[in-house]
């Protein structure tokens, strides 16, 4: 048994070997210095914002080194851990060998897929939304059942989520909800599932129990920093306050501070009501304004190469990315890159890893 894992980890070790060419530790390590440099300098705390963004970028960093490293080293010692066994001929421990190439297995796949995320705002927090497409009160549950499953995603992850708006269905379900997630590479990851969701199912709220087909559409959007600079003209937005719905007690009930903000050219409107505050509200309605304004110039910017490459562009709101089915047959398959999963239930308790990674990997090779 020995003989016969021992190939299998010093394949591995040459994979992660390999990795750390595509990671490219010396410029990883180089960064380091710099930025902890640039936290010497006087004057550093001046501005906080700055100083936290560059805190967070050298953390982040550290953090991707430090697991690499460790990573390289588990590998190793498994290696030499069987080596010994099998000088003294000792099979005892191939349970503690087996469970531990399979958490070096595990991690290793998660860095690979952070080589695969080289988009400017990959590294950047996400907001998504999921809006109800047609087919009434299945539609809006379907929606919900979208909304679990991300939010399950995300804590699987150890990413924090926050609600920002929401509209729920008048009988059952959401018509549309807007989620921040925080931590990093939350959107490169999200992006993957930008497009429209199908759901086949027996729908709970037919009684004749019929089949039903409903769609849900996700957008995803980077959260920006200061940094990124988009020049928004005070003239061309309208902002509308009303009262907030769904949970926080009287004073949501009572006062006007939710609200809306329509950008006129673009027609783009955005809405938050998470806050207890109107100020509040409004800032973060303005942090959804300039990540929606930022895609859609990055959109833009994409049709045209596409134009010149002489491609067909997706339509984004029609673009069926992924079934769902659980009647008459159980199964979740990825229409781009054809990676399917038998079993529903795991899929919608949010593990969506590996259709994310298929993407990740398909893309890299388009």
């Amino acid at each position: 048994m020995l003989e016969q894992i021992k190939p299998q980890i010093s394949e591995q070790l040459q994979d992660i070997i390999d990795l750390g060419i595509l990671f490219d530790v010396p410029a990883i390590e180089k960064e380091l210095e710099e930025l902890d440099q640039k936290a010497q300098e006087p004057g550093f705390w001046d501005d906080i914002e700055n100083s936290q963004r560059v805190l967070q970028k050298s953390k982040n960093l550290r953090d991707r080194l430090n697991e690499f490293n460790k990573l390289k080293s588990d590998c190793e010692d498994l290696l030499t851990l069987i080596e010994l066994a099998m000088e003294e001929k000792d099979e005892s421990i191939i349970e503690d060998v087996t469970n531990g190439f399979k958490d070096v297995k595990s991690r290793f796949e998660k860095l690979r897929l952070q080589t695969l995320l080289k988009g400017e705002y990959d590294r950047n927090d996400a907001i998504f939304t999921l809006h109800a497409g047609a087919g009434g009160t299945e539609a809006m549950d379907w929606v919900q059942m979208l909304f679990r499953m991300y939010t399950r995603w995300a804590e699987n992850n150890n990413y924090q989520t926050r609600v920002l708006d929401i509209l729920e269905g008048e009988e059952a379900g959401i018509k549309s909800v807007t989620v921040e997630v925080t931590g990093e590479n939350a959107y490169g990851f999200l992006k993957s599932e930008k497009g429209v969701h199908r759901l086949v199912r027996i729908s709970p709220f037919d009684a004749s129990g019929r089949r039903h087909t409903s769609f849900a559409s996700m957008e995803v959007m980077p959260v920006m920093d200061a940094s990124v600079e988009i020049n928004i003209n005070p003239d061309d937005i309208k902002m509308d306050v009303f009262r907030a719905s769904g949970a926080g007690g009287q004073h949501v009930n009572k006062t006007s501070s939710a609200v809306r903000i329509t950008h006129i050219p673009t027609g783009i409107v955005v809405s938050c009501q998470s806050e207890r505050s109107q100020h509040q509200n409004r800032e973060t309605a303005m942090k959804m304004l300039y990540a929606r304004l930022l895609e859609l110039k990055e959109r833009e910017k994409q049709q045209k190469l596409n134009e010149l490459k002489g491609e067909q562009m997706d339509i984004a709101w029609g673009s069926q990315i992924r079934s769902y089915v659980f009647c008459p047959y159980t199964l979740v398959k990825d229409h781009r890159t054809g990676y399917e999963e038998g079993n529903v239930d795991k899929v919608m308790d949010g593990e969506i890893d590996e259709f994310i990674s298929a993407y990740l990997t398909w893309r890299a090779r388009k």
